[in-house]
């Protein structure tokens, strides 16, 4: 195994091959020359890196060697929950974007990798051969789909050898999963085998090979002759409308490896956003396959309950029928600035959050984990009040509480006649009457009385702070308004 400075060290060991045959004082030369290069290199090696390392995450970046009759060396992020373990382990296998494979970067399936942090475990992401900093050549061998899939799990069974080994990891509770074509190579873990892995979860498992004209059938085969020879149980989410490996396809392979013997559980959805396959990319799709993956994780013994909620962002609330998500005009409060900010969060991608302050402020957020949890938090820090109007594709509004119509009971300035206060609470009605608007005053049978003033719904403030102490709390003022509608009782000062 070697550490993150494996490509410096392999830089360095070209670059002495190299200066073989040279006389002494050209070979010094060329030592000095390849280590300045070699500290050059490692710095920008480094930079690039650590980029996009999360410390929060516990986020690291290793290089193990890949399966030994076929040496390479790998690339594989790895992150780990706070405290010294031992933690079971998940490790979580890519699938294959269209393009080049060394082109594509470090996978870290940041929505599957939190979800496994907040039930307690390490998690480890392999990338195959050829793809981002991994070595070796990305390869099928014509129509060999079953011996492409044994191959990488061989290499995958390496990883988890290699992570069982450290202190931290408990290497007897290990689950392993896969999508597409990484989905795939994990159906064939089950073949090859690993110590300590307890069953197989995979994303719209399978691979298509353009250049074999009987992919699909191949695939069929092969999913048949890996489930005569898996041992492990698996759980296999497939899509309705998957664009890589159809639904209709998916179902016959299940078919073939069940009925060869295989343990199998298939979980269908229906079409999820712009891809099937991206179930997992999306906090969305957190609702379709946590409560299976958590049911599945503890059938075979392993951790599947929430232990540590900050993995996990803010869920999204739902939506309401306040407005169309399209209709500018209701937004509340809204100023021309405000609306032109929204029009414009309506083509920002998903996720993303629009919230609102009583003053028509706004903020729009989007991309990343928990927008939602930014947004809130960067009103906060300003110390605005602000509140979600619309997420994603819904509006999320709710609508402040109904304030009552204004009655005769009497002018808003007359503070003898409000019913059951005494002279500390009229003295109180004074004061609010000095408050800017939007304002609320509720009394309670009791003597009890509370007021709040501006913010998105003062009336339903007024009554919940009212409410904490006492019972029965009506609105009396709202704004400029007696809205009271009863006869005033005898007071009891």
């Amino acid at each position: 195994m070697l550490t993150r400075s494996a490509p410096t060290a392999r830089l360095l060991q070209a670059c002495l091959r190299l200066s073989r045959g040279f006389s002494r004082k050209i070979l010094n030369q060329v030592f000095i020359a390849s280590l300045a290069l070699l500290l050059s290199a490692q710095h920008r090696l480094g930079a690039a890196e650590q980029d996009a390392i999360d410390a929060s995450l516990n986020e690291h970046v290793i290089y193990v060697t890949g399966d030994s009759t076929r040496r390479a060396m790998l690339q594989v992020t790895t992150f780990y929950p706070d405290g010294d373990g031992p933690f079971p382990l998940a490790v979580i296998n890519h699938s294959k974007a269209i393009g080049e494979p060394k082109n594509e970067p470090r996978y870290r399936s940041i929505f599957l990798s939190r979800y496994f942090l907040s039930r307690g475990y390490a998690v480890a992401l392999p990338m195959m051969r050829g793809f981002a900093g991994s070595g070796g050549v990305f390869h099928i061998n014509k129509c060999d789909l079953e011996g492409f899939g044994l191959a990488e799990a061989a290499d995958i069974a390496t990883v988890i050898k290699h992570m069982t080994n450290q202190p931290h990891i408990d290497g007897n509770r290990i689950v392993v999963i896969g999508v597409g074509l990484g989905g795939w190579n994990t159906l064939a873990l089950g073949v090859h085998g690993s110590a300590g892995a307890k069953g197989l979860i995979t994303f719209s498992a399978g691979v298509r090979e353009p250049g074999c004209d009987r992919w699909e059938e191949n695939l069929i085969t092969a999913a048949g002759d890996y489930g005569a020879r898996s041992r492990l149980p698996s759980l296999w989410f497939c899509g309705e409308d998957d664009d890589v490996v159809t639904a209709p396809t998916r179902r016959v392979m299940y078919q073939r490896y069940t009925e060869a013997g295989g343990q199998a559980e298939f979980i269908s959805y229906d079409h999820f956003k712009w891809a099937d396959h991206n179930i997992i990319g999306s906090q969305e799709g957190y609702s379709i396959w946590i409560p299976k993956v958590d049911a599945f994780l503890t059938e075979l013994g392993l951790p599947g309950k929430e232990i540590a909620a900050r993995y996990l962002p803010a869920p999204f609330p739902p939506a309401t029928n306040y407005a169309a998500l399209d209709d500018v005009d209701a937004i509340p409060n809204a100023t021309d600035k405000t609306k032109q900010a929204y029009r414009e969060f309506l083509t920002k991608p998903f996720p993303r959050v629009f919230v609102i302050t009583p003053n028509g402020g706004c903020g729009s957020f989007d991309g990343g984990v928990d927008p939602l949890t930014r947004a809130l938090e960067a009103f906060r820090s300003r110390g605005a009040e602000g509140r979600v109007y619309a997420v994603d594709d819904r509006v999320v509004w709710v609508a402040p509480m109904r304030t009552p119509p204004a009655t005769q009971f009497t002018s808003i300035d007359n503070v003898d006649a409000i019913p059951y206060l005494n002279a500390t609470g009229r003295k109180g009605y004074q004061f609010f009457l000095t408050l800017p608007k939007p304002r609320a005053f509720v009394i309670a049978p009791d003597g009890g009385w509370a007021f709040s003033s501006k913010g998105f719904d003062p009336l339903a403030k007024a009554l919940q702070i009212c409410g904490r102490s006492h019972q029965n709390c009506r609105p009396y003022a709202v704004d400029d308004h007696v809205v009271w509608t009863e006869d005033r009782p005898a007071n009891k000062q």
